[in-house]
């Protein structure tokens, strides 16, 4: 089992209360946290605009945080989920990744999707496509950086694309070009997209309609020549795990307290309530359902509620030891849990101390 987890950038309101000055230090100081081991990787969303609604508070722009990170930790990989493919031109964002895995001296993963969020995409004036519009987009775009990271030229006379000889040079050190994470769950287009193009997927975490996205990839992979069972799958939760049932109480109640402020009560409500809670003698169980479908990679949210507490994960015989850093009083980060694609296992492999 593989750890990573998410660096606090704003886009869930995670930096409020840190100085605009201080940010990129707290950002910095959580990456440099988790090289030191043993996380395995480091990740950003790649939003404008905060949710669950859009405020002034700040959220950072992922790839220009993928080129810092890389050059200020050493061994972690570093990846989005994910990045949205109109946002910007998939040559051009070909010769950013590129860069930056360069920079990273090769650990770079690229997360990459149709795009959701239509509050930033009217914002930012790229006006908000039809599905098929934004995932004939995305399948496009990743024909042109797979291409461009092996050959280092693109050209693609496509519908929404049109690129011609575009060079992509130095290419990414990674061998076969950076490792591709297909982001979403859409049965007929987006998980044939992946299908073809992934080594990573990220859908609805619901045992049921997981298990079915799974057979569908499965078929899609099927029908397109490619290995289904060499597609790592993964999916989301939030979770909130003290050392007692008051500790989680009271985090929990932290959490509704930060975010209270900040959203419409509507979306507080709902937003405080969506976690996965428990305490360390019983923190499995609330999820233990939706786990054992999994083969793939599991990402968890975790809320901290001071800086420097600690807890301890223990799997597969090896002890993990995660905390919030003492400088920033980083609230909530989210860890990424990578297990083998024909692996399926319990919650119970899991146990948190």
């Amino acid at each position: 089992m593989r750890f990573g987890l998410f660096v606090p950038q704003g886009w869930r309101l995670d930096l409020v209360g840190i100085d605009p000055a201080e940010q990129w230090s707290a950002m910095r100081d959580v990456a440099q946290y988790a090289d030191r081991g043993p996380w395995e990787s480091v990740w950003v969303y790649d939003h404008f605009h905060t949710v669950p609604r859009p405020t002034d508070e700040a959220c950072h722009e992922a790839w220009t945080l993928m080129s810092a990170l890389g050059a200020t930790t050493e061994r972690v990989r570093l990846g989005q989920m994910c990045t949205c493919m109109s946002y910007r031109n998939p040559a051009y964002l070909a010769k950013v990744a590129a860069t930056c895995d360069v920079i990273s001296g090769g650990r770079v993963e690229m997360g990459i999707g149709g795009g959701w969020y239509e509050h930033e995409w009217r914002a930012y004036g790229y006006g908000f496509p039809k599905p098929g519009v934004r995932l004939g987009m995305l399948d496009e775009g990743v024909q042109i950086m797979r291409q461009a990271w092996t050959e280092g030229r693109a050209t693609l006379q496509g519908k929404h694309y049109q690129v011609d000889g575009a060079i992509v040079r130095p290419l990414p050190l990674q061998e076969g070009g950076i490792p591709l994470w297909i982001a979403g769950g859409g049965e007929k287009v987006t998980l044939k997209i992946a299908a073809k193009y992934a080594r990573y997927t990220n859908f609805d975490a619901t045992p049921d309609v997981f298990a079915r996205k799974s057979e569908i990839l499965a078929q899609h992979c099927k029908d397109v020549g490619t290995d289904f069972d060499a597609i790592v799958r993964s999916a989301n939760f939030n979770v909130i795990i003290g050392e007692t049932e008051k500790d989680v109480a009271d985090k929990l109640a932290w959490v509704r307290a930060h975010y209270a402020p900040l959203i419409p009560a509507d979306c507080s409500g709902r937003f405080g309530n969506c976690w996965y809670v428990g305490s360390r003698l019983s923190a499995s169980a609330p999820i233990c359902g939706a786990c054992h479908v999994f083969s793939a990679q599991l990402v968890m949210k975790m809320s901290y509620r001071s800086p420097g507490s600690c807890h301890r994960s223990n799997s597969s015989g090896t002890t993990f030891v995660y905390c919030a850093p003492p400088r920033h009083p980083v609230r909530m980060f989210q860890i990424a849990f990578h297990l083998p694609s024909r692996t399926a296992p319990g919650i119970s492999s899991l146990s948190v101390m």
